[in-house]
């Protein structure tokens, strides 16, 4: 018989104080809108699947050519997710390792910019106009190894200006260019994109993190057409694990296969790989062509009602599942806007709008999204409601006694939508 120390012990017994911060974490994820673009709600599916026994292996390599013994039931796992992948996206090859999008972006450039390669240049959109910090920012270490430019977006419109990205194009004569965004609410023109790398005869490669959901729900046009490598996030509009995704033509295989292993990376969290795996067959079903569809009619709805409730709205609605609107007009910076609507159970994160005269840490606009919420079946009337909530916290982001009634009446609706990954009994009201 085992002793004592060897007994299976659950986690509320073993670790009592960690499993109390989880229980408010779940019952806080249940009753509050999560209105973070990024964020969503994993299937009970994906749950298990990145919480098996899978965590206790090491993997180093790729199947069938790995450096540890072992891999008789990992490596069909692993071909289960690149065939997933490949066929969900139509990419010829797929790399399902990256830990998250951040290192995927960066073996993206290692792979197509080597060392021995003559231009090191990059051109790719600009964090102020909605572009993500692994696309050159000076904080990211991209920028430390690859010479970036930044395009933007046009002044009154605040979408792409491509007669400006084809002059700058010109001009700085990248070997890459970035197409994709963090904050850009309207539809990415991949086609466009390509135009304008193969007249500068540079490499367009993709970053589709936010929108992979939505590629892969036939909402949005695809990147894998056009560009010589896609990246991606698993979560977001994917609603898988936490992880990282890259796909590519054939030729590039090789190269990107060896930026992320061993260039980057050790052993792939193979957890993450099952659980990745899972996400991409759920989204091949016919369900999720109709989840995407919603995620874009909710995003609509909230941004007419925010528009409607006096808030200034970047680019004066969206195409995809995101809206990003300045919260000046209500006499509230982003930041004092955001802090409000966390008090109120809606949680969104403060950011910065194009041309914005605030400083990033307390910039001029708010940015929600609808992945979550569709996730757990709202619809455009739920939308009306949310975008009126979110207007009444921003007026009343000084009175605390608005606030709790506000998010006595989140927590009411939240209530009859149970989230995805949640079973029942549910957890109690916070």
């Amino acid at each position: 018989m085992p002793n004592s120390t060897q007994a299976p012990m659950a986690l509320d017994d073993a670790d009592p104080e960690l499993a109390d911060l989880l229980a408010q974490e779940a019952a806080r994820q249940f009753y509050c809108a999560k209105l973070i673009p990024s964020e969503n709600y994993a299937s009970l599916a994906v749950l298990q699947a990145a919480g098996s026994v899978l965590a206790n292996k090491y993997s180093e390599g790729y199947p069938r050519k790995r450096y540890y013994e072992g891999q008789q039931l990992i490596d069909p796992i692993e071909e289960l997710a690149i065939a997933r992948a490949k066929a969900l996206f139509g990419a010829d090859h797929a790399n399902v390792q990256p830990y998250s999008g951040s290192p995927a972006n960066l073996a993206m450039y290692c792979a197509l910019l080597p060392q021995s390669a003559p231009n090191q240049r990059v051109l790719a959109l600009g964090l102020p106009a909605g572009g993500h910090l692994t696309h050159g920012h000076k904080v990211s270490a991209t920028s430390r190894f690859f010479a970036f430019a930044h395009y933007g977006v046009d002044a009154t419109t605040h979408r792409f200006d491509f007669d400006a990205i084809v002059a700058q194009a010109r001009e700085f004569k990248p070997a890459l260019i970035v197409a994709g965004c963090t904050a850009y609410p309207r539809i990415v023109e991949f086609d466009r994109f390509a135009e304008i790398a193969a007249e500068v005869g540079a490499l367009l490669v993709a970053d589709m993190a936010h929108i992979a959901g939505l590629v892969a729900g036939g909402v949005h046009p695809s990147p894998v057409p056009y560009a010589a490598a896609v990246s991606t996030t698993t979560h977001k509009t994917l609603r898988g694990p936490r992880g990282g995704l890259l796909l590519c033509k054939a030729e590039h295989a090789q190269a990107i296969d060896k930026a992320v292993f061993p260039g980057l990376q050790g052993g792939p969290h193979n957890h993450t790989t099952a659980a990745v795996a899972v996400a991409l067959k759920e989204a091949a079903q016919p369900a999720f062509r109709a989840y995407a569809a919603q995620v874009i009619s909710n995003a609509k709805a909230l941004a007419e009602t925010l528009a409607s409730e006096g808030l200034a709205v970047v680019t004066g609605g969206t195409d995809n599942h995101l809206v990003l609107f300045s919260t000046m007009p209500l006499q509230a910076t982003g930041k004092q806007a955001a802090k409000a609507m966390d008090l109120a159970g809606l949680e969104a994160n403060f950011n910065s709008i194009p041309f914005d005269p605030q400083p990033p840490m307390n910039p001029s606009g708010v940015r929600v999204g609808t992945p979550s919420l569709t996730s757990r079946g709202l619809r455009e009337s739920h939308m009306r409601d949310v975008g009126r909530w979110i207007a009444r916290a921003i007026r009343g982001k000084d009175d605390s006694t608005e606030l709790g009634r506000i998010r006595s009446e989140v927590f009411d609706l939240m209530a009859q939508y149970p989230p995805p990954g949640f079973e029942a009994p549910y957890p109690a009201r916070p």
